[in-house]
C-alpha cells in the first residue's frame, strides 16, 4: 500500500514524488518510457543542447563584427546529437538518484486505473498491481497528428517526424519543412537554419508563435527571414507525400519540396486509454479538469502537468507538482497561472509574462504600454551589432502595477523571472524602482523601462 502513485514520471510526476517522498511519504512512479518524461528525453533539454551548439556556430561565423576572425568553422550535426545523448543520460541519473535519495519506487511499464477499493485506487503498473491512497495522474501529452492526406503514412515511413525523431536525426536535412510555427517549429527552425538546412515554416495562422506578442514576433519573423528561414502563412496543408508538402492559399495550392518534415502543430494531453473513466474522472477535450489545487473530480485525485491542459510549459508542471503535494500534506498552496513567464529559446529569445496588449483590451484593464528597444541596456549592445531587440512592459495606470512584460533579447529567458516576481508580488513602480540590480546587465532594461513610465 503507498500514500500515493504518480502515474507519468515527467517533470510533474518525477517532482511530486520527490517533494512526496522526502516529506515521508510512501510512493510509487509508474512510468513506461524514461524518467524525465518529454521535457528531459524529448523536449526542453535536448533542444536547448541542440540551440546552444547553433549559437556557438553563429558566433564563431559572425565573429567579425566583434573583432573576432576565425577560418574554416564547422559544424558536425551527430557530433551535437551525440552531446545532447551524454547531456539527457546525465540528468536522466540524476533524477534517478532523486527518487532512490527520497525512497521512491519506480516501476517501468504502463500505468492503468483498474479499479477504486476501500483501501484507495488500484494500478496495473507493468506487470504488478499496486494500491495507493491517493493518485496523481501525470501522463503528460503527445504530438497531435490532424488527419492530413499522407500524414500517418509519412510517419510510418520516416519522412515525417515529429520531435520525438527529429531530436535523434544524425543527418541534417538539405531541406526541412515544418508544419506549425509554435514554440517546437521556431526552435527547430532556428537550430537547422544555423547549420545550413534549407527550412520552411507552413503555419495555417497569419502570424507566429501563437499569442506571444506581435511586436515581438513581427521582429523575430523578419530577423530569421533574412537568414533564409521562408514563412508560409495563411497556409492550410493539404496533403504530404513523396517528397513535398501541399497546402492551399487564398484558392491556390502550393507545393514545398521537403527531404523531411517536422509535425509540430501543438500537442495534447495523454488521457487515453489509462483508466480514467473506471474511476470517472472528468474531461473536458481530452484533458483532466483540475481546481487550482490540481484537484480532480474525483476525491485524492490529482492530476498536474501537460495532462491538465492548462498550460503545457515544464515549469508548469514542477508548480502545479508542489502544490498537489501541498494540498495532500495540508499546507495551504494555490496555482496563479497569470504570473506564469514563457519563453521561446531561439537566438534571440522571445519572454514574456502576463498580459498581452490584446487580453489586456480583451479584459478591459487600464494599461499604459512603455516600449523601448534593448540598446536602452548597455550591455546588450556590447553583446548585439546591430540587435533589434526590445522590452514591453504593461502598466496598469490605476494600480501602477506591472500587468504583463516581454521581452526579445539574448537573455530574456534569464531575466523574465524578475519580471515575472513583479507581477506575482504586485510591486508598484515606485517599490521596482528602489531595486538595484547589477551593473552592466541585459536585465537592466527593465529598470529602465519602469523609468521611462509617464503617468
Amino acid at each position: 500500500m503507498f500514500d500515493l502513485i504518480v502515474l507519468g514520471g515527467g517533470p510533474a510526476g518525477y517532482l511530486a514524488a520527490e517533494r512526496a517522498g522526502h516529506a515521508g511519504m510512501q510512493v510509487a512512479v509508474v512510468e513506461e518510457r524514461a524518467l524525465g518524461g518529454v521535457c528531459l528525453n524529448e523536449g526542453c533539454i535536448p533542444t536547448k543542447t541542440l540551440l546552444y551548439s547553433a549559437k556557438l556556430y553563429d558566433g564563431a561565423r559572425n565573429g567579425q563584427k566583434y573583432g573576432v576572425t576565425a577560418n574554416d568553422i564547422t559544424i558536425d550535426h551527430a557530433q551535437v546529437v551525440k552531446r545532447k545523448d551524454k547531456v539527457v543520460r546525465s540528468l536522466v541519473a540524476g533524477v534517478k538518484a532523486q527518487m532512490k535519495a527520497n525512497k521512491v519506487t519506480v516501476i517501468t511499464g504502463r500505468g492503468v486505473i483498474t479499479r477504486k477499493t476501500q483501501e484507495g485506487y488500484e494500478v496495473a503498473a507493468g506487470n504488478e498491481t499496486i494500491v495507493g491512497k491517493r493518485l496523481l495522474i501525470a501522463t503528460g501529452s503527445v504530438p497531435s497528428v490532424p488527419p492530413i492526406p499522407g500524414l500517418k503514412e509519412g510517419l510510418e515511413s520516416g519522412f515525417v517526424l515529429t520531435n520525438r525523431e527529429m531530436l535523434d536525426l544524425t543527418e541534417k536535412p538539405e531541406r526541412l519543412v515544418i508544419i506549425g510555427g509554435g514554440v517546437i517549429g521556431l526552435e527547430f527552425a532556428g537550430y537547422f537554419n544555423s547549420i545550413g538546412t534549407k527550412v520552411t515554416v507552413v503555419e495555417m495562422l497569419d502570424h507566429i508563435a501563437g499569442e506571444t506578442d506581435r511586436d515581438l514576433t513581427d521582429i523575430f519573423q523578419k530577423e530569421m527571414a533574412s537568414r533564409g528561414v521562408v514563412f508560409e502563412l495563411n497556409a492550410k496543408v493539404t496533403a504530404v507525400g513523396g517528397k513535398d508538402v501541399r497546402f492551399e492559399r487564398g484558392g491556390e495550392t502550393i507545393t514545398v519540396e521537403a527531404d523531411k518534415v517536422l509535425l509540430s502543430i501543438g500537442r495534447r494531453p495523454a488521457t487515453r486509454d489509462i483508466g480514467l473513466e473506471v474511476i470517472q474522472v472528468y474531461t473536458e477535450r481530452g484533458a483532466i479538469v483540475t481546481d487550482d489545487q490540481m484537484r480532480t473530480n474525483v476525491p485524492n485525485v490529482y492530476a498536474a502537468g501537460d495532462v491538465n491542459g492548462r498550460s503545457m510549459l515544464a515549469h508548469t508542471a514542477y508548480r502545479e507538482a508542489e502544490v498537489a503535494v501541498s494540498h495532500m500534506l495540508g499546507v495551504r498552496d494555490a496555482m496563479r497561472y497569470e504570473v506564469i513567464p514563457a519563453v521561446i529559446y531561439t537566438n534571440p529569445e522571445i519572454a514574456s509574462v502576463g498580459e498581452t496588449e490584446a487580453t489586456a483590451a480583451a479584459k478591459g484593464l487600464p494599461y499604459k504600454l512603455v516600449k523601448l528597444p534593448m540598446r536602452y541596456s548597455g550591455r546588450y549592445q556590447a553583446e548585439n551589432e546591430g540587435g533589434k531587440g526590445i522590452i514591453k512592459l504593461l502598466v496598469n495606470t490605476q494600480t501602477q502595477q506591472i500587468l504583463g512584460a516581454h521581452v526579445l533579447s539574448n537573455h530574456a529567458s534569464e531575466f523574465i523571472v524578475a519580471a515575472a516576481s513583479y507581477v506575482d508580488l504586485g510591486l508598484t513602480l515606485d517599490q521596482i524602482k528602489r531595486l538595484v540590480f547589477p551593473h552592466p546587465t541585459v536585465a537592466e532594461i527593465i529598470r529602465e523601462a519602469v523609468f521611462q513610465y509617464e503617468p
